[in-house]
């Protein structure tokens, strides 16, 4: 099967490089962001075919039913502020009429009982992270208790869509969706779990 790794940051990735390169598994650095995410990914695709994409990363957790350093499987996201205000309500670009703003893993059936371990939530996909209590209460009133966010995820589902390569997100949690407190996270953990569990992953693989 012919993998992509699809992260953001080198970083995210590092402590899995010396698998990758030694079972030749390719990997894409996109930068930061959805905009980034989606044109590096869709420039990359035109070069080379996939059996797989798997996008990952850390996130953060609005319930404190995960707990940090959790690695999760995203099965569904949105780009979230894909819509409009309305007084103090907001519309949806589908409520609009404008086009959609969730994505959905597309996994080969093949792979779907190894991913088991994986606990699914659903994602949000941001520009600005939430660190504001006002913010993060209103974000709390459109999403499921089992919602991670990210700033790539969806950039990551949209380009695997329209492309028609099957995909998958696998993220860790590093941190809660609070008002900001650096203090209170623990990027290290997520990545280290992060990786650990990505190389189980693949050795399904190689």
């Amino acid at each position: 099967m012919r993998i992509l790794i699809v992260s953001a940051t080198l970083d995210e990735i590092k402590p899995s490089l010396p698998f990758l390169n030694d079972h030749q598994i390719d990997y894409l650095i996109t930068g930061v962001g959805m905009v980034a995410t989606a044109f590096e990914l869709g420039q990359f695709l035109q070069q080379k075919s996939y059996d797989l994409l798997i996008n990952v990363g850390i996130a953060g957790a609005f319930s404190d039913k995960m707990n940090l350093g959790d690695v999760v499987r995203v099965v569904e996201d949105q780009f979230f502020e894909l819509g409009a205000e309305d007084q103090d309500n907001y519309l949806s670009i589908e409520e609009l009429g404008f086009g959609k703003s969730i994505y959905r893993e597309n996994i080969p059936y093949s792979i779907e009982n190894i991913l088991a371990v994986f606990p699914k939530v659903n994602g949000i996909t941001v520009n600005k992270v939430h660190g504001k209590s006002e913010s993060i209460v209103d974000a709390k009133k459109r999403i499921s208790e089992s919602t991670v966010e990210s700033m790539e995820g969806a950039g990551v589902f949209y380009a695997a869509e329209r492309l028609q390569v099957p995909v998958l997100q696998i993220r860790a949690i590093s941190n809660y969706v609070e008002p900001r407190n650096k203090s209170n996270w623990n990027i290290s953990l997520a990545l280290r779990q992060l990786n650990s569990r990505l190389i189980l992953f693949l050795e399904n693989f190689v």
